[in-house]
């Protein structure tokens, strides 16, 4: 089976600013092996280096550093990079540091020597929220474009009529390539987001693709070794691409009923492939 390429899930990478080398080197390891990429820096000055020159999706901080305080880099790291989710650590606890920190947006407050478990967990929930609340920006970003695209579509119907021509002769404004529309569906391509009736589906790279695909050749019933090669750019056996595909079905019905409560969305054609259901009354 030869393989032309693949979309690859990007690793959350995470800054671990505490002075202390033991717990440097027990968050390092730990959040390593569940697979995030890791950078420690031992003060605030340093932190604030290596924050101007790189992006991180979460930050662990000692509040009591040497020099610059880990107050003063929450406050800072906020200002300068505010998607990036804040769990503060801290083995000098005190109610009024705990309200600030959670005040200037810490999403935990976790106090040394922290377990495991909890570490990992609060790891967990801080990049879920994290990643919620990019998806609500892109959604909100998405309907506002949307509405957009539509009043420029109604102003150039107007126009047209007004000079005679028929509406279907003008090109919307701002129209592209990047958004598909069918049926209950839409697909933003340059933001990887699928709707469906509104709701925003959480789907894995394969599985936006897949479904983009989908949805791009509706009603066309597609078999899975041509969604094997177009999707996953992959050359391989029918009984191959029959079970991988199958998966991936498998995955994007229950996310589909799980969000939405729609069951059969994609219909399966015995012997042939798959296809977008005709959901029109």
């Amino acid at each position: 089976m030869g393989k032309k390429g693949a979309t690859m899930v990007p690793t959350p990478n995470i800054l671990v600013v505490d002075d202390e080398a033991g717990i440097r080197f027990f968050l390092e390891e730990t959040l390593t092996r569940d697979g995030y990429q890791v950078v420690t820096v031992e003060s605030g000055e340093a932190a604030m280096e290596r924050m101007a020159s790189q992006e991180f999706a979460l930050a662990l901080i000692d509040l009591r550093l040497k020099g610059m305080g880990g107050m003063e880099v929450l406050s800072a790291l906020r200002q300068q990079s505010p998607d990036t989710a804040i769990i503060v650590i801290t083995a000098h606890a005190s109610l009024e540091t705990s309200v600030e920190a959670l005040r200037l947006g810490a999403h935990d407050y976790l106090f040394k020597p922290c377990k495991t478990t909890e570490l990992r967990e609060s790891v967990r929930t801080a990049l879920l929220s994290r990643q919620r609340e990019l998806r609500r920006r892109e959604l909100l970003a998405f309907l506002e474009r949307s509405l957009t695209n539509n009043l420029e579509e109604i102003r150039a119907t107007v126009v047209g009529q007004s000079v005679g021509l028929p509406a279907g002769d003008l090109e919307p404004a701002g129209s592209s390539s990047q958004f598909l529309q069918r049926d209950g569906w839409v697909v933003d391509l340059a933001r990887h987001v699928i709707e469906l009736d509104g709701h925003v589906l959480e789907l894995s790279p394969t599985e936006f693709d897949l479904l983009a695909y989908l949805v791009r050749e509706f009603p066309r019933v597609v078999s899975p070794q041509e969604l094997m090669r177009e999707v996953q750019e992959y050359e391989c056996e029918s009984w191959e691409a029959s079970d991988t595909v199958r998966y991936h079905i498998y995955r994007i019905r229950q996310k589909v009923k799980s969000m939405t409560g729609c069951t059969d969305v994609i219909r399966t054609v015995r012997g042939v492939g798959y296809t977008i259901s005709d959901r029109r009354p």
